[in-house]
Protein backbone atom coordinates (compact mmCIF):
# COMPACT_ATOMS: atom_id res chain seq x y z
CA UNK A 1 0.00 0.00 0.00
CA UNK A 2 1.42 3.34 -1.21
CA UNK A 3 0.74 5.88 1.69
CA UNK A 4 4.36 7.48 2.11
CA UNK A 5 5.23 11.08 0.49
CA UNK A 6 8.36 11.27 -1.93
CA UNK A 7 10.17 14.13 -1.81
CA UNK A 8 12.59 15.38 -4.50
CA UNK A 9 15.04 17.80 -4.01
CA UNK A 10 19.20 18.53 -5.25
CA UNK A 11 22.45 17.42 -3.46
CA UNK A 12 25.33 17.88 -5.09
CA UNK A 13 27.22 14.94 -7.03
CA UNK A 14 29.37 13.88 -5.68
CA UNK A 15 28.59 15.64 -2.66
CA UNK A 16 30.87 17.78 -0.92
CA UNK A 17 33.52 16.72 1.30
CA UNK A 18 32.65 18.13 4.31
CA UNK A 19 30.87 16.46 7.96
CA UNK A 20 27.58 18.04 6.80
CA UNK A 21 27.35 16.42 3.41
CA UNK A 22 24.02 17.01 1.99
CA UNK A 23 22.88 19.07 4.71
CA UNK A 24 24.83 22.03 3.63
CA UNK A 25 23.02 22.00 0.41
CA UNK A 26 19.55 24.70 0.27
CA UNK A 27 16.99 22.06 -1.44
CA UNK A 28 17.68 19.52 1.52
CA UNK A 29 17.26 22.06 4.21
CA UNK A 30 14.14 22.56 2.59
CA UNK A 31 13.07 19.19 3.25
CA UNK A 32 13.90 18.93 6.49
CA UNK A 33 11.65 21.55 7.19
CA UNK A 34 8.79 19.32 6.17
CA UNK A 35 10.63 16.92 8.64
CA UNK A 36 10.65 19.35 11.63
CA UNK A 37 6.34 20.59 10.80
CA UNK A 38 6.01 16.50 11.30
CA UNK A 39 8.19 16.58 14.72
CA UNK A 40 6.30 19.31 16.21
CA UNK A 41 2.88 17.79 14.84
CA UNK A 42 2.31 14.23 14.44
CA UNK A 43 -1.43 15.34 12.86
CA UNK A 44 1.02 17.33 9.90
CA UNK A 45 0.24 15.27 6.69
CA UNK A 46 3.94 14.70 5.48
CA UNK A 47 4.67 10.41 5.83
CA UNK A 48 8.28 10.69 4.68
CA UNK A 49 9.26 8.01 2.36
CA UNK A 50 13.05 8.62 2.69
CA UNK A 51 12.34 6.83 6.67
CA UNK A 52 11.44 3.71 5.22
CA UNK A 53 14.22 2.18 3.95
CA UNK A 54 17.86 2.75 6.03
CA UNK A 55 19.94 5.26 4.99
CA UNK A 56 22.66 5.28 2.43
CA UNK A 57 26.05 6.85 2.85
CA UNK A 58 27.44 10.32 0.68
CA UNK A 59 29.91 8.32 -1.20
CA UNK A 60 27.68 4.74 -2.55
CA UNK A 61 27.55 4.04 -5.56
CA UNK A 62 24.58 5.36 -8.05
CA UNK A 63 23.96 2.02 -9.66
CA UNK A 64 24.22 -0.63 -7.04
CA UNK A 65 23.06 1.15 -4.05
CA UNK A 66 21.77 4.98 -4.88
CA UNK A 67 19.14 3.91 -7.70
CA UNK A 68 17.59 1.35 -6.47
CA UNK A 69 16.94 2.67 -3.10
CA UNK A 70 15.12 5.60 -4.37
CA UNK A 71 13.16 3.47 -6.98
CA UNK A 72 12.39 1.08 -4.07
CA UNK A 73 10.83 4.42 -1.94
CA UNK A 74 9.02 5.67 -4.97
CA UNK A 75 7.41 2.26 -5.18
CA UNK A 76 5.94 2.70 -1.50
CA UNK A 77 5.11 6.03 -1.90
CA UNK A 78 1.74 8.07 -3.56
CA UNK A 79 2.90 11.28 -5.07
CA UNK A 80 6.06 13.64 -4.65
CA UNK A 81 6.99 16.55 -3.44
CA UNK A 82 9.57 18.36 -5.55
CA UNK A 83 11.58 21.43 -4.25
CA UNK A 84 12.60 23.62 -7.47
CA UNK A 85 14.71 26.66 -6.39
CA UNK A 86 17.26 28.34 -7.82
CA UNK A 87 19.88 26.41 -5.89
CA UNK A 88 18.24 23.20 -8.40
CA UNK A 89 20.46 22.18 -10.15
CA UNK A 90 19.85 18.64 -12.70
CA UNK A 91 21.64 15.90 -11.43
CA UNK A 92 21.29 11.99 -12.02
CA UNK A 93 18.98 11.60 -8.63
CA UNK A 94 16.62 14.14 -9.65
CA UNK A 95 16.54 12.93 -13.06
CA UNK A 96 15.60 9.05 -12.14
CA UNK A 97 13.47 10.55 -8.93
CA UNK A 98 10.64 12.44 -11.69
CA UNK A 99 11.23 10.07 -14.77
CA UNK A 100 10.99 6.53 -12.64
CA UNK A 101 8.44 8.47 -9.89
CA UNK A 102 5.92 10.57 -12.60
CA UNK A 103 6.79 8.73 -15.63
CA UNK A 104 6.88 5.25 -14.77
CA UNK A 105 5.19 4.74 -11.67
CA UNK A 106 2.79 7.33 -12.62
CA UNK A 107 3.13 9.55 -8.78
CA UNK A 108 1.12 12.84 -9.28
CA UNK A 109 3.56 16.00 -8.24
CA UNK A 110 3.47 18.95 -5.80
CA UNK A 111 5.95 21.06 -7.04
CA UNK A 112 7.24 23.48 -4.07
CA UNK A 113 9.16 26.66 -4.93
CA UNK A 114 11.08 27.91 -1.63
CA UNK A 115 12.02 31.45 -2.95
CA UNK A 116 7.97 32.14 -4.74
CA UNK A 117 5.37 33.54 -3.14
CA UNK A 118 1.96 32.80 -4.49
CA UNK A 119 1.37 35.70 -6.48
CA UNK A 120 5.22 35.13 -7.94
CA UNK A 121 3.89 31.42 -8.71
CA UNK A 122 0.96 32.11 -10.71
CA UNK A 123 0.41 35.85 -12.07
CA UNK A 124 -3.26 36.31 -14.48
CA UNK A 125 -4.23 33.00 -13.69
CA UNK A 126 -0.89 31.64 -15.78
CA UNK A 127 2.19 30.50 -14.34
CA UNK A 128 5.18 32.87 -14.32
CA UNK A 129 8.20 33.30 -16.36
CA UNK A 130 9.74 32.99 -12.91
CA UNK A 131 8.25 29.21 -12.90
CA UNK A 132 8.92 28.32 -16.26
CA UNK A 133 12.41 29.47 -15.75
CA UNK A 134 13.03 27.28 -12.70
CA UNK A 135 11.52 24.24 -15.14
CA UNK A 136 14.46 24.55 -17.12
CA UNK A 137 16.83 23.54 -13.98
CA UNK A 138 15.14 19.98 -14.37
CA UNK A 139 14.34 19.15 -17.95
CA UNK A 140 12.45 15.82 -17.44
CA UNK A 141 9.62 17.41 -15.19
CA UNK A 142 8.22 19.58 -18.50
CA UNK A 143 7.54 15.88 -19.63
CA UNK A 144 6.34 14.69 -16.40
CA UNK A 145 3.53 17.30 -15.99
CA UNK A 146 1.90 16.25 -19.35
CA UNK A 147 1.49 12.74 -17.93
CA UNK A 148 0.39 13.37 -13.97
CA UNK A 149 -0.97 15.38 -12.10
CA UNK A 150 0.80 18.81 -10.54
CA UNK A 151 0.74 21.44 -8.34
CA UNK A 152 2.68 24.25 -8.05
CA UNK A 153 2.92 25.58 -4.65
CA UNK A 154 5.42 28.37 -2.43
CA UNK A 155 7.37 27.11 0.92
CA UNK A 156 3.79 27.86 3.40
CA UNK A 157 2.95 25.35 5.63
CA UNK A 158 -0.61 25.87 5.20
CA UNK A 159 -0.25 25.46 1.08
CA UNK A 160 1.33 22.29 1.53
CA UNK A 161 -0.35 20.77 4.49
CA UNK A 162 -3.39 21.52 1.93
CA UNK A 163 -1.55 19.80 -0.51
CA UNK A 164 -1.00 16.82 1.04
CA UNK A 165 -4.29 16.05 2.15
CA UNK A 166 -5.56 16.47 -1.30
CA UNK A 167 -6.29 12.73 -2.42
CA UNK A 168 -6.61 13.77 -5.96
CA UNK A 169 -2.29 13.88 -5.77
CA UNK A 170 -2.05 10.97 -4.73
CA UNK A 171 -1.34 7.71 -7.31
CA UNK A 172 -4.77 6.35 -6.12
CA UNK A 173 -6.96 8.81 -6.98
CA UNK A 174 -5.42 10.76 -9.70
CA UNK A 175 -8.28 9.41 -12.10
Amino acid sequence: YRKSNYTAFYVAEPFEPSSLGAHATKDFCYYNTLRAWKGKNALFPFNDAHAKTYSVRDGSNWETTLKPRLRERLRYSKNIILFLSSSTKYSCALREEISYGACTLGLPIIVVYPELNQSQIVSNGQLSIWVNLLWDKLPILKEAMTKVPTLHIPMKKEYIEAALSNSELTVQNKG
